[in-house]
């Protein structure tokens, strides 16, 4: 089960990873599409949202500290499912079928991210049970 998770995170860690990089190497098409839909500092949003794919990506393929990659997910997940796939405002049916599936894949993704919250840490074969790292906490 142990290789089965691992496989699991490589393949759910890679697609946030080409998230990441479709997000910067595509910048100006994605704010375009982003400021359609009236969100504000669109280039930032795009930035902003890619370091989040990113950060999610890394943690997850690495197993180390997955609980700041699920954050990450979910502050990118929740706003931009609700204001870029709005199928309940939308003008078509085609466009509405579109925003309806990326809207319960987002929420899809985000349940699975949820889920990772239940797995102890460290992760099976994980970066952070082969390195020990120190976390300290600053009085």
């Amino acid at each position: 089960m142990a290789a089965a998770f691992l496989i699991g995170r490589i393949i759910l860690g890679g697609y946030y990873l080409f998230s990441a990089y479709h997000h910067f190497s595509d910048m100006s098409t994605l704010a375009r599409y982003a400021a359609s839909h009236g969100v504000p500092y669109p280039q930032a949003a795009i930035v902003v949202s890619g370091l989040l794919l990113a950060i999610a990506g890394v943690t997850f393929i690495l197993g180390v500290f997955p609980r700041v990659g699920v954050l990450a997910l979910a502050l990118f997940l929740v706003p931009v499912t609700f204001a870029m796939h709005p199928f309940w405002s939308a003008a078509s049916s085609s466009a509405r079928m579109i925003d309806l599936v990326n809207f319960t894949k987002n929420m899809a993704l985000l349940g699975s991210a949820l889920m990772f919250l239940a797995i102890p840490e460290p992760w099976p074969y994980s970066l952070r049970r082969t390195v020990r790292w120190r976390v300290r906490a600053r009085a």
